[in-house]
Protein backbone atom coordinates (compact mmCIF):
# COMPACT_ATOMS: atom_id res chain seq x y z
CA UNK A 1 0.00 0.00 0.00
CA UNK A 2 1.35 3.45 -0.42
CA UNK A 3 0.72 6.60 1.87
CA UNK A 4 1.69 10.25 1.79
CA UNK A 5 3.32 10.88 5.18
CA UNK A 6 2.77 14.71 4.97
CA UNK A 7 4.70 17.24 7.38
CA UNK A 8 3.28 19.64 8.86
CA UNK A 9 4.51 23.22 9.15
CA UNK A 10 4.18 25.73 11.61
CA UNK A 11 6.29 28.56 11.52
CA UNK A 12 5.79 29.96 15.38
CA UNK A 13 6.95 26.65 16.08
CA UNK A 14 9.77 26.55 13.82
CA UNK A 15 10.90 29.72 14.89
CA UNK A 16 10.82 28.93 18.73
CA UNK A 17 13.47 26.06 18.13
CA UNK A 18 17.22 26.27 18.87
CA UNK A 19 19.33 26.91 15.60
CA UNK A 20 20.45 23.21 16.59
CA UNK A 21 17.43 21.92 16.91
CA UNK A 22 16.30 22.81 13.99
CA UNK A 23 19.33 21.47 12.54
CA UNK A 24 19.10 18.29 14.23
CA UNK A 25 15.59 17.86 13.01
CA UNK A 26 17.13 18.66 9.49
CA UNK A 27 19.76 16.11 9.50
CA UNK A 28 17.55 13.65 10.91
CA UNK A 29 15.71 13.41 7.41
CA UNK A 30 19.00 12.27 5.79
CA UNK A 31 18.96 9.09 8.13
CA UNK A 32 14.89 8.68 7.69
CA UNK A 33 15.69 8.61 3.72
CA UNK A 34 18.00 6.35 4.40
CA UNK A 35 16.02 3.90 6.92
CA UNK A 36 13.51 3.59 3.91
CA UNK A 37 15.13 3.57 1.14
CA UNK A 38 16.98 0.72 2.67
CA UNK A 39 13.69 -0.85 3.58
CA UNK A 40 12.94 -0.36 -0.32
CA UNK A 41 10.09 1.64 1.00
CA UNK A 42 10.86 5.10 -0.12
CA UNK A 43 8.71 6.16 -3.43
CA UNK A 44 9.34 9.93 -3.60
CA UNK A 45 9.94 13.12 -1.48
CA UNK A 46 10.15 16.60 -1.67
CA UNK A 47 9.97 19.84 0.25
CA UNK A 48 7.35 22.64 -0.64
CA UNK A 49 7.92 26.32 -0.80
CA UNK A 50 6.29 28.80 1.29
CA UNK A 51 2.19 29.02 0.97
CA UNK A 52 2.94 32.41 -0.20
CA UNK A 53 4.84 31.47 -3.49
CA UNK A 54 1.65 29.53 -4.06
CA UNK A 55 -1.15 30.16 -7.04
CA UNK A 56 -5.01 29.20 -6.83
CA UNK A 57 -6.49 28.90 -9.99
CA UNK A 58 -10.34 28.19 -10.47
CA UNK A 59 -12.65 28.24 -13.66
CA UNK A 60 -15.86 29.72 -14.19
CA UNK A 61 -17.56 29.52 -16.76
CA UNK A 62 -14.86 28.66 -18.81
CA UNK A 63 -12.42 31.36 -17.72
CA UNK A 64 -9.53 30.69 -15.32
CA UNK A 65 -9.08 33.48 -12.34
CA UNK A 66 -5.66 33.37 -11.00
CA UNK A 67 -5.58 34.28 -7.28
CA UNK A 68 -1.65 34.61 -5.62
CA UNK A 69 -1.04 33.54 -2.35
CA UNK A 70 -2.10 30.87 -0.02
CA UNK A 71 -5.29 29.12 -0.68
CA UNK A 72 -6.13 29.75 2.85
CA UNK A 73 -5.18 31.88 6.17
CA UNK A 74 -3.46 29.08 8.44
CA UNK A 75 -0.38 29.04 10.94
CA UNK A 76 0.16 25.77 9.51
CA UNK A 77 0.51 24.54 6.17
CA UNK A 78 2.20 21.41 4.27
CA UNK A 79 5.54 21.62 4.45
CA UNK A 80 6.65 18.47 2.48
CA UNK A 81 5.97 15.02 2.02
CA UNK A 82 7.47 11.24 1.92
CA UNK A 83 5.39 8.91 -0.35
CA UNK A 84 6.32 5.62 1.10
CA UNK A 85 4.79 1.86 -0.06
CA UNK A 86 4.58 -0.09 2.67
CA UNK A 87 2.94 -3.68 3.58
CA UNK A 88 -0.20 -1.90 5.79
CA UNK A 89 -1.35 1.13 7.60
CA UNK A 90 0.94 0.07 11.08
CA UNK A 91 3.83 -0.13 9.09
CA UNK A 92 3.16 3.77 8.11
CA UNK A 93 2.29 4.82 10.89
CA UNK A 94 5.62 3.38 12.34
CA UNK A 95 7.44 5.34 9.64
CA UNK A 96 6.13 8.54 10.16
CA UNK A 97 6.90 8.09 13.82
CA UNK A 98 10.44 8.28 12.47
CA UNK A 99 10.68 11.88 10.88
CA UNK A 100 11.81 14.20 13.23
CA UNK A 101 9.59 16.22 12.64
CA UNK A 102 6.99 14.16 14.68
CA UNK A 103 8.84 14.59 17.79
CA UNK A 104 8.92 18.13 17.94
CA UNK A 105 6.14 19.60 19.78
CA UNK A 106 3.28 21.55 17.68
CA UNK A 107 4.27 19.51 14.64
CA UNK A 108 3.09 16.37 13.71
CA UNK A 109 2.90 14.15 10.18
CA UNK A 110 -0.26 13.28 8.89
CA UNK A 111 -0.66 9.56 7.66
CA UNK A 112 -2.88 9.49 4.77
CA UNK A 113 -3.34 6.08 2.40
CA UNK A 114 -3.43 6.78 -1.83
CA UNK A 115 -6.30 5.91 -3.75
CA UNK A 116 -6.50 4.01 -6.53
CA UNK A 117 -9.64 4.39 -9.34
CA UNK A 118 -11.67 2.06 -8.30
CA UNK A 119 -11.25 3.51 -4.61
CA UNK A 120 -8.62 2.78 -1.50
CA UNK A 121 -6.29 0.13 -1.62
CA UNK A 122 -6.74 -2.51 1.35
Amino acid sequence: MQFLLIMQMNPQVWDALTEEERNEVMSGHGAFIDTVRAAGELVGTTGLADPSHSAVVRVRGGVAAVTDGPYLEAKEYIGGYYLVDCENRERALELAALIPDAGVEGLGIEVRPLMSPAGMEM
